[in-house]
């Protein structure tokens, strides 16, 4: 007799389509098949989105609107258990309602008596010290609490938590593939039905681009008020393209501001770039993460101010360049063992043109030197799952 399927919910900040999120959600999801399978269990998800109905066309899965609380009670009572995670929900930099609404989440399916787990969370800062109690209680009452860095534990420990409470392990995008390198193929949860990049899109007058060209994926957002590290960025491209011909490619990885902020680069690269033998193109429709996965894995270097920018960059062993305006990005670096070329604040155009240079003419010397602990961190990455569905074998 098969067992019935297990529903699981799960929470984050699903829905708005930032690339980043979604390529959480993706990773979450399929790491959950990947180790459901592995241990002869069904699960069967439920994602708490703010926009369902294209949560369920893109991955394929049940979703309802996350503030509508008489959906989120039923479809709680209705499951297994709660997931929260991953990403950065529990900061309060962004806004002070983010801290409340995902504890909130997490407290509510506790009330109902649901097992809940924490997914390789990004803790942090958080400024409200009122919300540490909050915090320490609530991850208490959770079976299972992994963050994705070694500060977000000293954080909840500085909370009253122990460190036995909590476990460090990668980001869960650290595991995410393309549809056709999984042992499950098309069977993966939420598999787009279409998952090939976009065609480049030129900027500039040429009509197509060099495959010849090597390739330098740029994903910047806006951060300074002056725009003085975009303005830096602009400058430091514009000495790589003195120096050698190259494909600039422009990665929007959060609607529509992303967006902005590239269309502001290139405005301000011009068409000088093309009398260098230089291009300029820009993803338009890189909409499922999969598909920005497979832009970035095109690459020769990646130049990210995203963090996942610049965790999908490391995941398909593309050097990658990470310029620093939060301390997730510094600790992420730290885990590959690479520094930022630069803070938002500070950063020199010439150190970075340099760098992009030296990391095109040196690219096969930093894979072979990054292999071995890239594969550690993408092993590691489904450490989550195996834990969750290892409970709930025992549990259902």
């Amino acid at each position: 007799m098969v067992a019935p399927a297990q529903k699981i919910v799960l929470s984050g900040y699903y829905g708005f389509r930032n690339s980043g999120d979604e390529a959480v959600l993706q990773s979450i999801l399929n790491a959950l098949k990947r180790q459901s399978e592995l241990l002869g269990i069904s699960i069967e998800p439920v994602v708490l989105s703010i926009d369902p109905e294209w949560t369920t066309a893109t991955y394929g899965v049940e979703s309802v609107h996350r503030m509508k609380l008489a959906d989120v009670r039923r479809a709680i009572g209705e499951s297994a258990g709660l997931i929260s995670g991953g990403g950065s929900l529990l900061q309060d930099v962004t806004s002070g309602k983010s801290i409340p609404y995902y504890l909130g989440i997490i407290k509510l399916a506790q009330w109902m008596g649901k097992p809940t787990f924490v997914y390789a969370q990004g803790i942090g800062p958080v400024q409200r010290k009122w919300f540490h109690p909050m915090i320490k209680s609530v991850f208490r009452k959770c079976a299972y609490v992994s963050v994705r860095d070694e500060q977000s534990r000293q954080l909840l420990m500085t909370m009253g938590l122990r460190q036995s409470e909590v476990h460090v392990v990668p980001d869960p995008v650290m595991g995410l593939t393309l549809p056709e390198e999984s042992d499950a193929g098309s069977n993966l949860v939420g598999q787009p039905a279409e998952t090939h990049g976009a065609e480049p899109v030129s900027v500039t007058n040429s009509s197509s681009v060099s495959p010849d060209l090597p390739v330098v994926g740029i994903s910047v957002r806006y951060w300074e008020k002056d725009r003085r590290e975009l303005d830096a960025i602009v400058e430091g491209l514009r000495q790589v393209c003195r120096t050698l011909p190259v494909h600039l490619r422009f990665l929007p990885f959060h609607l529509p501001s992303d967006t902005e902020a590239s269309q502001y680069c290139m405005d301000k690269l011009g068409g000088d770039i093309a009398a260098t033998g230089s291009v300029v193109s820009f993803c338009e429709d890189a909409d499922h993460p999969q598909k920005m996965l497979r832009e970035v894995g095109a690459c020769d270097v990646l130049l990210g101010m995203r963090l996942h920018s610049l965790i999908y960059a490391a995941g398909r062993r593309v050097p990658l360049i990470g310029i620093s305006y939060d301390p997730k990005i510094d600790h992420f670096l730290g885990r590959i063992n690479c520094l930022p070329v630069g803070t938002t604040a500070s950063l020199d155009s010439t150190a970075l043109g340099k760098e992009i240079i030296r990391l095109l003419k040196g690219r096969e010397v930093w894979r072979r030197e990054k292999e071995r602990l890239i594969d550690s961190l993408i092993f590691e990455a489904e450490a989550p799952a195996r834990q969750i569905v290892e409970y709930l074998r025992h549990k259902g």
